[in-house]
This record gives structure tokens, C-alpha cells and sequence, in this order.
């Protein structure tokens, strides 16, 4: 059932995102992985046509081998080869130095993949595009609004309620660039 998926992955995210928080805020990390989940949940909603249990597990886990200890041996024992292989397409590689081209090199695997790894991605990016931290320059905020273009641009056939709520949080997002 989906809720013993749900529960084993968030224990599991829970532990290893223990002491992470959100960038520029106190909130604890488990705020953006499940907001991405529910994301996901709605989109679900919105057009059945995709694994929720699947896409639930990654939504959940997507930072995990980017941002803690965890390795795909482990995702892949624990949660299965095609989530270990889907949280591992979401991961940036970080032996490519230029951040455009981790994104990119991302985004190839990712369209490798079950749509369902796609969709992951589009509902990561609009969990993203809320405030920025304070301490950001226009510059930073307009680069980050140029890479969900991409996002949207490369993936927007993985799910299309994801791709319009992407699509405006994109719009949405210039309001934050100070004058």
C-alpha cells in the first residue's frame, strides 16, 4: 500500500536528512521533501496516469545520494533498483565542475528514465521557486529562474498538470528580483 511506502521512505529520508534544513530558513529539511511529495500526490490527483507508489518513494528520497550518506548500493537495497536508479538520475554529478552542465547532464539521465523520474524533477522545481534566501543577487535569483525554464523546457511531457504549475511558478518567480 502506499502508505507503508510512503512511511518507510520518509523514515528512512527522515534519518538520513536529520540535520539538514531548508536553505536560508530553520525549518527542517523533511518541509521540502514533502512538499515535493505532495506535489506529486496532486498530481496524481489531478491525471492517474502515472506509478504514484514509484513516484512517491523518489519524491521523497530525490536529495538523499545528493545530500547525505546515502549510496544507490543502499537505495537500491532498501527501496529497489529502478528508485535507486531514479533518486540517481536526480543527483548532480558533482565531478562536472560547471553547475548549468550538472543540470544538464541530470536532465539527460532523467530522460532516460520512467517519466515518473521526470515528474519528480518538475514538482522539486516548483517546491523551489518560493522565496529565495535573502542573501541571494538578482543574478542568482534570474539563474535560477533561466534553469526551471530548462527543467520545463526538457521534461514538460513527463506530467502536463506538473509542466502548468511549473510554467507559472516560473512567471511568478520574477516578482522576487529587486529592484
Amino acid at each position: 500500500m502506499i502508505q507503508e511506502l510512503y512511511q518507510k521512505a520518509m523514515r528512512y529520508a527522515g534519518e538520513k536528512h536529520a540535520h539538514q534544513t531548508v536553505p536560508g530558513t530553520k525549518a527542517n529539511y523533511l518541509l521540502h521533501i514533502s512538499n515535493v511529495t505532495m506535489e506529486v500526490i496532486i498530481a496524481h490527483k489531478m491525471d492517474p496516469c502515472f506509478d504514484l507508489g514509484f513516484a512517491v518513494e523518489m519524491a521523497i528520497l530525490h536529495d538523499t545520494i545528493e545530500d547525505t550518506d546515502a549510496s544507490w548500493e543502499e537505495i537500491r537495497e532498501i527501496f529497489g533498483e529502478g528508485v535507486a536508479d531514479g533518486v540517481q538520475a536526480l543527483t548532480k554529478n558533482q565531478t562536472i565542475e560547471s553547475k548549468s552542465e550538472q543540470l544538464v547532464d541530470s536532465l539527460n539521465r532523467i530522460k532516460q528514465l520512467d517519466k515518473e523520474v521526470g515528474l519528480v524533477k518538475l514538482a522539486d522545481r516548483i517546491t523551489n521557486l518560493q522565496a529565495p534566501p535573502n542573501e541571494w543577487s538578482n543574478e542568482k535569483i534570474t539563474k535560477y529562474q533561466v534553469e526551471a525554464t530548462l527543467i520545463l523546457h526538457e521534461l514538460n511531457e513527463s506530467n502536463v498538470y506538473l509542466s502548468a504549475r511549473l510554467q507559472k511558478k516560473i512567471n511568478e518567480y520574477s516578482k522576487y528580483i529587486k529592484e
